[in-house]
């Protein structure tokens, strides 16, 4: 078997820092500060490529048809921009160079000779697979995202909230304490709101509750994709309630890989802990621990005893879904996977309410189900807000008023501010040449 390139590399740039630079201090100059960052790149390609082979290729593919219908996004909902996380806005500039400093203090590591080339390949090679795959599935992810909103504009659908024209797909960082607002909130015209939280619940911040905060990391740890609220809510958290935040009306989860439901997942974190009196009094804990043991089809106790045993809960991927469903309990949950998935995990997932969209692949055609299965849930918000506008517009809107009056009833001032908004929203591509 033909020895790896990189290794081939990793022997020159070994051979080159012994001879002239055996203390490791990497303070080259002139021809030798060229060749050392040729020699280092070199090893830095071939280790990428050892490791991932055509996978980062695959991944620019999946970056253009992301790219595309942000592009979309944009034009369609007028927005100033998107916002990523700094990890998946890295990625997406340049996979290779992302992937390069992932392994950059393991590669130092290997030149100082702290680590051999055999745990080189472990530690390097895991924190690119994990890169890879981490990006990936936001990417995945966003497109869903953005792909659904661009499916509910044809619907006349527009962007209530943020309001500063940057649509974020950040997964963290945008709460307050105690607050978790959404990512976006749109209106459809003749439907009503819709509301879409990206990965939440997220951990956020207390000045008391101590046993809520002790509690709220279980519930973190149960994290779906996307949860969508009819109407406009701009904060999931209810604090005193079991649980403690609003049941989603619709769960979306995303699945890019082709064989996901085979995957298994380590529930570490919370659920390996022992619990106090206090947290087992939580009667959601309580309803979290029974599904998992319905789901391992074994009693509550047991299951317990279970991740006592093994210090960790393991899962297939399909039942992790199930868990969310039976924990979140929203009206309907919808799985959305890249690639086909067997008939009989669909039909288990449906016996939990939880419908498959399969084969989707990137056609977006594929996600209108999706969109009118949302639509149904979108809810009209009660109650109204002041407008000022200056004396000269609004004698404007009664002359309007006027001219529009039929002999057989007379339109309101706020009708007619109806019709002018309605007209503006059809013609707009007019309206933009003036």
């Amino acid at each position: 078997m033909e020895e790896p390139l990189w290794l081939r590399k990793h022997r020159e740039i070994m051979e080159f820092l012994d001879k002239h630079d055996p203390k490791r201090q990497f303070r080259f100059r002139g021809d030798l500060a060229q060749k050392f960052s040729r020699l280092r790149e070199e090893l830095r390609d071939s280790f990428i490529e050892y490791i991932l082979g055509s996978e980062v290729e695959v991944a620019k593919k999946w970056i253009k048809k992301l790219t595309s219908e942000i592009e979309e996004l944009i034009s369609n909902y007028n927005l100033q921009g998107v916002l990523f996380s700094k990890e998946l806005r890295s990625f997406l500039e340049d996979p290779y160079a992302h992937l390069r400093k992932k392994i950059f203090n393991y590669m130092y590591d290997l030149f100082r000779e702290k680590i051999d080339h055999e745990e080189f390949e472990r530690v390097a090679g895991a924190a690119l697979r994990t890169s890879l795959r981490t990006n990936m599935r936001s990417i995945y992810q966003t497109w869903v995202l953005a792909s659904i909103l661009n499916i509910l504009y044809e619907y006349g659908s527009y962007i209530v909230y943020p309001e500063h024209g940057y649509l974020s797909f950040e997964r963290s960082g945008k709460q307050k304490l105690g607050w978790i607002p959404p990512n976006v909130v749109v209106y459809v015209k003749g439907r009503g709101f819709l509301s879409f939280f990206i990965e939440a619940p997220r951990p956020i911040g207390w000045e008391d509750s101590q046993d809520l905060k002790r509690a709220w990391s279980f519930y973190t740890a149960l994290r779906p994709d996307i949860l969508v609220y009819g109407g406009k809510v701009l904060n999931i958290v209810k604090l005193g309630h079991d649980p403690p935040i609003e049941r989603p009306h619709v769960i979306v989860e995303c699945k890019e890989l082709e064989e996901w439901h085979v995957r298994i997942r380590d529930m570490r974190g919370p659920f390996t802990k022992p619990l106090t009196a206090e947290e087992w009094r939580s009667k959601w804990i309580q309803g979290l621990w029974d599904g998992l043991a319905d789901i391992l089809g074994v009693k509550r106790t047991e299951a317990v005893e279970t991740v006592k045993e093994k210090k960790t809960l393991r899962l297939r991927e399909y039942q992790v879904v199930t868990l969310y469903s039976r924990f979140y309990k929203p009206d309907i949950m919808i799985l959305i996977a890249r690639a086909k998935t067997p008939k009989e995990i669909k039909e288990k997932l449906l016996r939990e309410n939880i419908l498959t969209i399969d084969g989707v692949g990137f056609g977006k055609s594929r996600l209108k189900r999706v969109v009118k299965i949302l639509l149904d849930k979108a809810k009209p918000e009660a109650g109204k807000i002041a407008l000022e506008i200056p004396w000269e517009t609004y004698a404007k809107i009664q002359a309007l008023q006027r001219k529009l009056m039929s002999s057989r009833k007379a339109l309101g001032v706020e009708e007619v501010i109806n019709k002018i908004v309605d007209f503006a929203l059809e013609n707009i591509d007019k309206l933009k040449q003036h």
